[in-house]
């Protein structure tokens, strides 16, 4: 099993994995950056991104990533392919060990390895991914403004993205599995005033329909066993998001829900020496450019760490 060592480990990319290797290597801390299972994150899986501040035209989640990453190496950032599978935080220098197979020792870490949307498991949603099914509303509603679309959920997140979209979409299908909504009673009141949201009770998704151009539908069974077709442009998950923190959690304290809980303002956990950023630890933003601010904060977080804290 080799052995490296390195001032700072960063696990995960995406903005705040890549952002925090540009900050870290200006910083001249040679980091080591594995780019997890999914590299570049979830932006990836967007087709246009039209919010992220320097790309007035828009642009791809890929080029996106892609621009930010080729940054990081230009500053000198080690970006390899390669899971964090174990941790040891006992002791500085920690000790990571990646695929099963190689182990590194850091002075600091930096998790940024994200969350992952919770979807209905249909195979037809993840063949139109990117075509219509999306997980995130503030990212793709616009390119379904004046179209008919469907949300599924009935917690706080699916009201609010039924109301996002309500103000951009021609007509908003809410999709609740149960006769009532689990949303705070703020959220419920703001979606049944909206005249363009229409709540489907008591329904779940049996299929998303489509052809070469995309969603066209969904097919809904409602719990009497009735099934019902609806016509729609866009297919809008809402059912929650899973922080990808299962490998730290021995060490790192996370809330219920599993989100890396950060302490003030900044990314500091509760292991000195181990920072958080992105949506590892942000279960209310979730945006690009909020996890490319955190990860710029844990690499200067990590940069003032070493200098307090040199290992002997």
């Amino acid at each position: 099993m080799n052995t490296e060592t390195t001032k700072c480990l960063i696990a995960g990319s995406g903005p705040a994995g890549y952002t925090a290797a540009i900050y870290a290597s200006r910083a001249g801390l040679k980091p080591i950056l594995y780019e997890g299972i999914l590299p570049g994150g979830q932006l990836t899986t967007t087709t246009e991104v039209e919010n992220f501040p320097g790309y007035p035209n828009g642009v791809t989640g890929t080029e996106l990533m892609e621009d930010i990453r080729n940054q990081a190496l230009r500053f000198g950032a080690d970006i390899r392919v390669g899971t964090i599978t174990e941790v040891d935080f006992s002791n500085r220098p920690f000790r990571i060990t990646i695929d099963d197979e190689n182990t590194i020792e850091a002075e600091t870490v930096i998790i940024a390895t994200g969350a992952s949307a919770k979807y209905l498991g249909l195979p037809s949603e993840d063949k139109f991914k990117g075509q219509g099914v999306s997980a995130c509303a503030t990212c793709d509603g616009f390119f379904y403004r004046g179209k008919d679309v469907a949300v599924v959920g009935g917690g706080d997140t699916a009201c609010e993205e039924a109301s996002y979209l309500a103000g951009l979409c021609n007509k908003v299908y809410l999709i609740v599995r149960r006769d009532v909504l689990r949303a705070s009673k703020a959220m419920q009141n703001r979606v049944q005033r909206m005249a363009n949201i229409e709540i489907i009770w008591k329904h779940q998704t049996k299929e998303v329909l489509g052809d070469e151009n995309g969603v066209t539908g969904a097919l809904l069974v409602g719990k009497d066993g009735v099934e019902k077709t609806i016509t729609i442009d866009g297919f809008f998950l809402a059912i929650g998001h899973q922080p990808n923190s299962d490998p730290f959690k021995k060490y790192v304290e996370t809330d219920e829900a599993g989100y890396i809980i950060t302490h003030g303002k900044s990314t500091r956990t509760n292991v000195p020496g181990v920072f958080a950023a992105g949506d590892v630890q942000d279960s209310h933003y979730r945006q690009g450019i909020t996890s490319a601010a955190t990860g710029c904060m844990a690499a200067l977080d990590a940069e003032s760490f070493i200098v307090d804290n040199p290992i002997q």
